[in-house]
């Protein structure tokens, strides 16, 4: 008897390889699995000019960036933007300025599909290669209501689902959204603010998509790294002891080894 829903994952077209050159722009959600990200010594440059919510916003950061990565990982918040009233342009953030200087507007499926596209035109001008996630952000916005929240998802999911159509060999989906609202439907896996999901649950989707994404030789690389990311993570009462000085040595010693293995890796 199966007690919950278990999302299937379509099984991508490539496979992320150790210490990767990685790229996260997009909401908040993108910020916690990017530092997951780095945690695991991935290169990973996560929202440089801060948290982007809608799709424009994620094109002017990729358009700023001068990183070129190998995985582009891109987070949908919301198809709301804000425009300055004397300029008519979208901006990514308020700056502080008076609310009434902007007008608040959703953007439609055709203009996130276009915001999009260009997203993906820009990676590839710099590689050929690179590679594109799309996941929606399982964080409903209450402040539009929750029904209005709803409707803006649908236009990203719709966005992303489209994207992945018209770059079959480039955009996969990532199913984040589909995970909290299906597999994780309980409110334990939520923050106190019952919309957040909660650091269970962001390990359990940075499992499902280390499960899907990831190459043999990187799980193998992460099952190494674990014990000395744990060391180098321990704070002891009595860090100036010879004890702890020789433990960090053999620590230090093991990292090195590891980083002879796996030229990516950065210590």
């Amino acid at each position: 008897m199966q007690f919950r829903t278990i999302i299937d994952i379509p099984q991508p077209s490539f496979a992320i390889a150790p210490c990767e050159r990685m790229l996260f722009v997009g909401s908040c959600f993108a910020d916690r699995i990017g530092h997951r990200a780095q945690q695991e010594k991935f290169r990973a440059v996560v929202n440089p000019y801060g948290v982007m919510y809608n799709p424009a916003s994620i094109l002017h950061t990729v358009e700023k960036v001068e990183v070129v990565p190998r995985v582009a990982f891109l987070t949908l918040g919301t198809n709301h933007v804000y425009i300055l009233r004397e300029t008519g342009e979208i901006v990514d953030n308020c700056r502080k300025m008076p609310q009434c200087l902007f007008e608040e507007r959703q953007l439609t499926l055709e203009e996130c599909v276009d915001f999009l596209s260009q997203v993906v035109e820009t990676l590839l001008d710099r590689d050929r290669k690179t590679k594109v996630v799309i996941t929606v952000s399982p964080i409903r916005y209450a402040k539009y209501g929750f029904h209005g929240s709803a409707l803006s998802k649908a236009v990203l999911l719709l966005a992303a689902d489209e994207i992945c159509r018209k770059y079959p060999d480039v955009a996969g989906y990532f199913p984040a959204y589909e995970i909290v609202l299906d597999e994780l439907r309980d409110y334990r896996f939520y923050q106190p603010d019952m919309i957040h999901p909660s650091d269970q649950a962001v390990e359990y989707i940075w499992q499902r998509f280390s499960e899907a994404y990831f190459s043999t030789e990187t799980l193998q690389f992460l099952k190494l790294w674990r014990p000395v990311k744990e060391a180098l993570a321990h704070r002891p009462f009595h860090p100036e002891s010879e004890e702890y000085q020789r433990f960090l040595q053999r620590t230090m010693q093991e990292a090195r080894r590891l980083a002879e293995k796996y030229p990516g890796l950065e210590l």
